[in-house]
């Protein structure tokens, strides 16, 4: 990409014609997932957050974040519970006792999902 930066004359200045490129992922509202990332970028790798924001490439890379997060939570939920054999019919007859192994389950997964996808 070899652009000129073009200028318009202001009073005695001439000052730099920028514009900021279109981005697809503009109306894309960042989940939990993304605002995790985002969080981190911003406090614990600012070098990277800055080249990703600098290369226009921020949102996208936390709109791949969120997506990939949701899909893996999804997949490792329903793995996890079928490997502790948690099923619909658990639920109907003892809900607390569902409701309990579901959020053991939920800790586990985001978890796994925090060390590669948000922590790295």
């Amino acid at each position: 990409m070899n652009s000129k930066i073009t200028y318009t004359k202001v009073g005695d200045y001439y000052m730099p014609n920028l514009t900021l490129v279109e981005s697809k992922y503009k109306n894309y509202q960042l989940c939990k997932y993304g605002r995790m990332r985002l969080n981190y970028l911003k406090n614990y790798k600012k070098a990277e957050y800055m080249i990703l924001f600098m290369d226009n490439k921020l949102y996208e890379h936390l709109y791949n974040i969120d997506i990939e997060c949701k899909k893996q939570f999804e997949l490792l939920m329903k793995q996890f519970a079928e490997k502790e054999n948690i099923t619909e019919e658990l639920k109907a007859n003892n809900q607390m006792e569902w409701v309990q192994k579901m959020n053991s389950i939920k800790n586990s997964v985001e978890e796994i999902i925090f060390k590669k996808y948000i922590y790295t």
